[in-house]
């Protein structure tokens, strides 16, 4: 969160929530959020279509608002990663965004890095870019199921998998600001599930749903309501997926001594009061020194939280409490 006195003339700030499957743009002022719009992720044309896409949907959001672009000089960025930085500049090396990492075909482009920060820097005065669930994870602390707990951790189950973390009331960041890529860790070398990122049997490629549908050729939303519905064979895979992601909680927490997690993304969104109890098996089975009151709940801020945590990142101070106050992005929930 940017100082009172860096931001004290602006009326009005912009937030970007950016994706592998969907990209959204939120403009708000100290009232609360005014208008957001969504579109899928670009992932044609030139290396900088995202970023000219993000540009375009603050326009768009501004004028669904009544809102002056001209006026909107300040935007927070939730964005997927990793990051990597050039001549000082954040780029994106996103895996679900960028189909030169692993050259699996999947994706329509060659792109190694999209140049975020450089286009957006064109525009606006104060640019702020964060992994989304670093973000997500401090909208949690200021707004919502993460307020008051020093350790925690906001994990993210949808397209991939991410991690938010924050160690004795410390939000780690990391040299490149990619502290919590814990997607990428290496669970086993006993499968041929491939990552976006080239590898096989991490976190992510046994789990997300980016993954799952590459190797079951089966959307998620159905895969997953085909398990529940008693399915066998989508049973057997969700099993295994929840197994994975159970205990890469465990791991995480075995590292860094986390009290809660705080899971969003679409998959945790539909079926987390389902995949709960697989997941806590794996977390709480193992070295109850380290696992004992470990608890999982979802945001508190719902589908909202990567946009209001874009929103958190360059919001003035004297605008917190006052959100706190009246939870403004109830509204924009509801419509």
């Amino acid at each position: 969160m940017l100082s009172s006195k860096s931001t004290q003339s602006s009326l009005f700030i912009g937030g970007l929530d950016i994706g592998g499957t969907k990209m959204a743009a939120i403009v708000a002022d100290r009232s609360g959020p005014l208008a957001r719009v969504v579109e899928p992720t670009a992932k044609t044309g030139t290396e900088y279509a995202p970023a000219e896409q993000a540009l375009r949907l603050l326009k768009d959001a501004c004028a669904k608002a009544g809102v002056p672009f001209e006026e909107l000089d300040t935007v927070g960025v939730s964005s997927c990663g990793p990051f990597i930085r050039q001549q000082g500049k954040i780029r994106l090396a996103a895996p679900n965004i960028c189909g030169g990492i692993a050259r699996r075909g999947e994706l329509p482009n060659d792109w190694m890095s999209v140049p975020l920060e450089e286009v957006l820097r064109r525009h606006f005065v104060q640019v702020v870019i964060r992994n989304d669930c670093v973000a997500a994870l401090t909208a949690e602390r200021a707004f919502g199921n993460l307020q008051g707990v020093d350790d925690c951790a906001y994990v993210t189950w949808s397209t991939g998998i991410g991690f938010g973390l924050c160690v004795d009331g410390h939000l780690l960041h990391g040299k490149n600001g990619n502290a919590g890529h814990a997607g990428h860790m290496l669970m086993t070398d006993q499968s041929s599930a491939q990552c976006g990122c080239g590898n096989y049997g991490d976190v992510e490629a046994l789990v997300s749903g980016y993954n799952l549908e590459a190797r079951c050729d089966r959307p998620p939303a159905e895969l997953f309501d085909a398990a529940r519905a008693g399915d066998p064979q989508g049973r057997a895979v969700i099993a295994e997926a929840a197994k994975w992601f159970g205990r890469a909680l465990f791991n995480v927490t075995a590292a860094l001594d986390i009290e809660r997690f705080v899971i969003g993304g679409a998959i945790w969104h539909h079926h987390g009061e389902w995949l709960e109890p697989m997941v806590m098996s794996e977390l709480c089975t193992r070295l109850p020194a380290l696992t004992n009151g470990v608890s999982l709940s979802s945001p508190g801020l719902d589908s909202l939280v990567t946009d209001i945590g874009a929103l958190h990142l360059v919001m003035p101070e004297d605008w917190p409490n006052e959100w706190r106050a009246r939870k403004p992005w109830q509204q924009l929930q509801e419509s």
